[in-house]
């Protein structure tokens, strides 16, 4: 909570006393959630936290989270659970207890990023365990839900909110929510019954105005010239936005300081025009006044504009002008101060060095990626080349072996005494970034022979070895594949293809090393480098440079291992396994009668088997949005399972179903009934089935040897039957691009067809 952000007293007394009453509502069908939203501007961030602070200061248990559009790279959303829980437990020692025994009995939860799961097992049960145990009420609240990112960031969390879970959490637990009224979140949140719908667009105009009336006279009431008149007409002006009404007041504190000027800017506030798009004009108020609309000034503010704003996290003003220091272009180094000194009233970061240089307010952000809106003052964001540049350059000059001086090889990073210290000392915050983000600025950059010799230098030599450390003292190592594997689609498309290999062997050696890295950064040479595949393109060039470690002497790898994990918790054999939408989570189905879900990254079951069928589980498949699983079973049954032969239609509206009776069937995934009569042609039970990527087509695998394919509207057969198998053909699919199958066997093969 961050009291800087606080209504002044004496303003939104209404509404404040409207969410307090419902806190304290004592009737057991109170809404659990309250959905307070409204335009950008009206104010919705600054209750939220006057809300938090209140109920905090009063000893109440609950937690505060704020999503910010410019840390969107965090993927916030999913620490969003992992943070209130370890508030309330932090304020509730029965709540701790009731956490401490949910993880303890599922290593799971310590890393799983599934939100559904997260909400289940950390915030609903232990809330539930407590429920009459905890005294007062319980407040979560979530400040600017909007900010997350785009829709499909947000909609695992909507559907937690609006699931019937959070409709049944103890009568005492509160969630206040706020954000822009966007489709999505307004669609997922009105049709709960468990959401309190209110709207500060729909508060009276004179109720608005007396408050920001109040917030005006208290920042501008003792200027000379300031009268109330002037007041009276710039809250008139505000149209019942706080945030107008800060950034006016800001503008003439600002010129009052710097010339004295305070009836000139009054007077260029009053001259805005009033109406749609009232936050854009004070922004072009605001810049003119700094900014000329042509020559240097308004090229290096476009500069700096597009290096804070593509960066992935906010960024100090020390760590900018480091980076800046490093563009490929010389007449861009240059302080950024000089172009942001006069911008205090739209940025934070300016005059406290210490805080990172970031937008007061989202919607000036808004503003400068719509070109309509803010004309000459427009800002790029898609071209990433000069923090590419950077952030290459910086890898390039200071890393190096060993950075943190890390003594010995015995010890696991986590028993080293200091090492938190060491790391702050040796990598500074302009080579920790670097080191996290080069990637995605590669990603958004057309190629360039000379950004090309960058990554060569990194990539083709030991400073990958450097880069794979500081991922390691970072706790990072597990995002070290994406970015290697962004740098081989950027090689691929851009034709730098002679470092491919090495390249492609580092992502190789952090999935099979990467246990190793994460554990103890000095095993990387100690335990990792020295037991690469002799033949391997990274171990004939960078072995030679370690002359002093162990090699292996006989029993060495001859190749890469082709397996990444082995998933082991079934208890029979898994007779269908399916990958989730987003290539992030496995499905299995096994003769044990049980339905799985896997972590793809880790390699490790997600919560608690799925339990219900009553024999075999002969297929399953996750639905389009990956929200549901749908499994097919022996006991005659098809289950669907809200994780968020059986495969969906394309849209999610059908599902097909292959049955041991040899038929297959059609249902509708809402209803649940069957659609049309069942389609028939093989000679034994069908094992699995699957859509094509358009939705036209059927495969379907059998226990009589078969695989074959199926016109999905008119139910006929097309082709014959595709014969080769030599036993049961139990798990099939089609490519991506619907041009081939691929079918698995009982005979110990798998086919392409």
């Amino acid at each position: 909570v961050d009291w800087t952000k606080r209504c002044l007293d004496g303003t939104r007394t209404e509404i404040l006393t409207d969410i307090v009453n419902w806190i304290y509502d004592t009737d057991e069908n109170v809404p659990r959630i309250l959905w307070l939203h409204g335009q950008a501007g009206r104010g919705k961030s600054a209750i939220a936290h006057t809300i938090g602070l209140w109920f905090k200061n009063v000893g109440g248990i609950g937690s505060c989270f704020c999503f910010a559009r410019d840390r969107q790279a965090e993927h916030l959303e999913e620490q969003l659970i992992r943070t209130v829980s370890w508030d309330l437990a932090e304020h509730d020692p029965a709540f701790r207890r009731a956490l401490a025994d949910a993880v303890a009995k599922d290593d799971v939860l310590k890393t799983t990023s599934d939100i559904v799961l997260q909400w289940k097992r950390l915030i609903s049960e232990p809330l539930h365990q407590i429920s009459g145990h905890t005294v007062g009420n319980v407040l979560v609240v979530v400040d600017a839900l909007d900010e997350i990112g785009t829709e499909p960031s947000r909609r695992h969390l909507l559907s937690v909110l609006a699931s019937a879970q959070t409709a049944e959490l103890p009568c005492n637990v509160r969630i206040l929510v706020t954000s822009r009224t966007l489709p999505d979140i307004e669609h997922a949140l009105n049709a709960a019954q468990h959401v309190r719908s209110t709207s500060l667009d729909d508060v009276s105009t004179g109720l608005s105005e007396r408050d920001v009336r109040l917030f005006i006279m208290k920042k501008m009431g003792h200027l000379r010239g300031i009268g109330s008149a002037e007041v009276h007409g710039i809250s008139q002006k505000a149209e019942g936005l706080f945030e107008w009404a800060r950034l006016a007041c800001e503008f003439v504190n600002a010129s009052a300081v710097k010339n004295g000027a305070v009836k000139e800017c009054v007077d260029k506030v009053m001259h805005i025009r009033s109406g749609g798009g009232l936050l854009d004009a004070m922004y072009q108020v605001i810049l003119e006044d700094s900014i000329p609309k042509d020559g240097a000034m308004l090229t290096r503010f476009r500069s700096v504009m597009q290096q804070v704003m593509s960066a992935h996290e906010p960024l100090h003003l020390n760590t900018l002008n480091k980076m800046r220091s490093h563009f490929p272009n010389n007449e861009d180094h240059y302080d950024v101060i000089a172009v942001l000194q006069s911008m205090t009233p739209l940025f934070g970061g300016i005059t406290d060095r210490s805080s990172p240089v970031r937008p007061l307010h989202a919607s000036f952000y808004d503003f400068l990626m719509d070109r309509s809106r803010s004309g000459v003052y427009f800002i790029d964001t898609s071209d990433g080349k000069s923090m590419a540049f950077a952030t290459l350059q910086i890898l390039r000059d200071d890393l190096r072996f060993n950075i943190c001086g890390l003594e010995s090889s015995y010890l696991a990073n986590a028993e080293v005494p200091d090492l938190s210290k060491r790391i702050k000392e040796n990598i500074p915050h302009h080579l920790s970034y670097s080191s996290r983000f080069w990637t995605q600025h590669l990603e958004k950059t057309a190629f360039d022979l000379a950004l090309g010799v960058l990554v060569k230098a990194i990539v083709g030599g030991e400073k990958i070895l450097f880069w794979l450390e500081i991922l390691s003292l970072l706790g990072m190592v597990g995002k070290g594949v994406d970015a290697l594997g962004a740098v081989v689609t950027w090689l691929q498309v851009n034709g730098f293809k002679d470092i491919l290999g090495l390249v492609v062997d580092g992502i190789k050696l952090i999935q099979n090393f990467g246990s190793v890295m994460v554990h103890s950064t000095p095993h990387l040479y100690a335990s990792a480098l020295p037991f690469i595949p002799s033949n391997a393109l990274l171990s004939i060039m960078l072995l030679p440079k370690f002359p002093r470690l162990a090699r292996v002497a006989v029993g060495g790898l001859k190749g890469w291992p082709v397996e990444q994990h082995v998933l082991h918790g079934h208890t029979s054999f898994v007779n269908s396994v399916a990958f989730s939408p987003d290539g992030k989570r496995i499905v299995s189905g096994s003769w044990d009668e049980t339905v799985r879900v896997w972590d793809v990254e880790g390699g490790v079951q997600i919560g608690s088997p799925l339990e219900g069928h009553t024999s075999y589980v002969n297929s399953v498949a996750f639905s389009p949005d990956g929200k549901k699983i749908v499994s097919g079973s022996r006991d005659k049954t098809v289950r669907f399972w809200d994780v968020e032969g059986v495969a969906f239609f394309p849209d999610g509206k059908a599902i097909v179903s292959g049955s041991w009776d040899k038929t297959m069937r059609f249902w509708d995934a809402e209803g649940g009934v069957q659609i049309g009569s069942p389609l028939g042609g093989h000679t034994d039970g069908v094992l699995s089935v699957a859509f094509s990527p358009d939705g036209k087509r059927i495969v379907s695998g059998s226990r009589d040897k078969t695989v074959r394919i199926w016109d999905a509207e008119g139910g006929v057969q097309i082709h014959s039957s595709l014969r080769g198998h030599t036993d049961a053909a139990n798990s099939v699919a089609f490519s991506p691009d619907g041009k081939r199958v691929v079918s698995g066997s009982w005979d110990n093969t798998i086919r392409v067809w």
